[in-house]
């Protein structure tokens, strides 16, 4: 896919903190502590800190959104905010630390205006976050960016627990389940295949001819694996893909059985067999194809994935589909 960058202003309090917990979000590219939103083009931390210029410390954030959408961003973004307080996170108070969303592109206000409208369904309280156009923002000082990577222990109004979690936000919701438990979900044919290294039969498997829009995923774990917009029929039999969702999703190990030497591929978090992928693929997508079981693959159709808990993969596929 090509990337789609693009960008937004998040502030919530300290730029420290924030900026390694935003950094770490899969989908995003790049971060910058900045100033923002305040009464003069080019200021100083000194100048924000004891000159009343009515900058923000804020965080530049520029991500793909083929990775991550906006909604799903800020979700993130409010979970290391308390959105009820004017000019304090943390142990920090002064209009510095208040917290804002500062947007370039008029177009996603909607977006920010029912993100917010979600959130205060969660309080009581009003929401406070600032919502308005960016204006006079301007670059920290080359010491302040990226300062808890300089400094591990510096001070950070967000808890390390919580970047942690962010960091593994794509892969902590799928677990790996026991023998006893694939036992007992997976048909034999199903657990033959992931768990033996069986291959089902071509064109009587489950999924080899589906063409509904959605995604498919680790039937042992529920860890999404592979797009609709990237299934193509390769006449094999199988369910046939160009390129997974993420390569860290899957291994490739050597296979020498049956007097060949192909490429297995397996599930990566939960070592389930998957298939094979052979250099037989579309030239103008790579030139891979991804030959899956269908009895390794849970197959989530697009309307049902919000329901199911795939919301944020959504922006994945094609609006053409």
């Amino acid at each position: 896919m090509t990337k789609k960058l693009k960008q937004i202003y998040l502030a919530g309090g300290c730029f420290w903190g924030t900026q390694k917990y935003l950094s770490v979000i899969k989908g995003v590219k790049e971060t910058e502590a900045g100033y923002a939103n305040g009464n003069m083009e080019n200021v100083t931390y000194q100048q924000v800190c004891r000159e009343n210029t009515g900058h923000a410390e804020t965080v530049k954030v520029i991500y793909d959104e083929e990775e991550i959408d906006l909604e799903l961003l800020l979700d993130m973004f409010y979970d290391v905010i308390d959105p009820t307080t004017i000019n304090r996170q943390g142990n920090d108070t002064g209009t510095q630390y208040r917290t804002g969303i500062y947007y370039t592109d008029a177009s996603e206000l909607d977006v920010i205006t029912k993100s917010i409208n979600n959130l205060q369904m969660k309080y009581e309280k009003p929401i406070v976050i600032e919502i308005k156009p960016l204006i006079n923002y301007c670059r920290a000082e080359e010491y302040h960016q990226k300062y808890l990577d300089k400094n591990p222990n510096g001070y950070c109004h967000i808890s390390f627990d919580k970047i942690k979690k962010a960091e593994n936000s794509f892969m902590n919701k799928y677990q790996k389940k026991s023998n006893q438990e694939l036992l007992k979900n997976l048909t034999s044919l199903q657990y033959d295949v992931t768990q033996k290294n069986a291959t089902e039969p071509p064109f009587k498997n489950e999924y080899y001819d589906n063409k509904r829009a959605g995604i498919y995923v680790d039937i042992t774990s529920g860890e999404p694996l592979f797009l609709s917009t990237d299934k193509f029929d390769s006449g094999c039999g199988w369910p046939s893909f160009t390129k997974p969702i993420d390569m860290k999703l899957i291994n490739k190990k050597t296979d020498f059985t049956h007097g060949m030497i192909r490429t297995e591929v397996r599930t990566s978090m939960s070592n389930s067999h998957l298939g094979h992928v052979f250099t037989d693929g579309p030239l103008d997508k790579g030139g891979l194809r991804y030959c899956i079981n269908s009895a390794s693959l849970k197959f989530i159709p697009k309307e049902n994935m919000e329901q199911e808990g795939y919301k944020d993969l959504i922006h994945l596929l094609s609006k053409e589909e």
